[in-house]
């Protein structure tokens, strides 16, 4: 059997994040998080969400609204540290982009979302909107 790198299952744990996201699945999104650790989530614009029952109440508000986002996430980067591990990425939506940093523990011999945080970031794509003759923007 091949044993899968703490990093790969700590991406695969953030995948499976942003496809329950994604897919609006919520048993998968209630699998994500962990269940003995004390969890927060802070969605863009909102107050902290202290504790299991209070973020897993958002996301099922979230994931029952039929005008949820399509969202994708993008250069994601592992920091591990013993175990714990933060993964920052780029929240793709069809607005524009959040930054968003993920921090798992191992709990129950699985990885597990304990903080969510998205919040605004340099849009990356706004230069390529920047005149290409050298014009001046008015």
């Amino acid at each position: 059997a091949v044993i899968m790198s703490d990093e790969q299952a700590i991406l695969d744990a953030n995948q499976a994040f942003y496809t329950a996201f994604a897919t609006r699945d919520m048993t998968m999104m209630e699998q994500v998080w962990a269940c003995d650790a004390p969890i927060c989530c802070i969605h863009p614009g909102w107050a902290p969400l202290l504790g299991r029952r209070a973020v897993i109440e958002s996301w099922a508000a979230i994931l029952s609204d039929p005008g949820a986002l399509d969202i994708a996430c993008g250069d994601a980067q592992v920091s591990q540290h013993g175990q714990s591990a933060v993964v920052v990425c780029r929240e793709m939506l069809p607005q524009g982009q959040l930054l968003a940093s993920n921090l798992f523990v191992h709990e129950n011999g699985a990885w597990r979302l304990v903080h969510h945080h998205a919040g605004p970031g340099p849009q990356l794509a706004a230069a390529s909107a920047a005149p290409t003759d050298g014009g001046a923007l008015h």
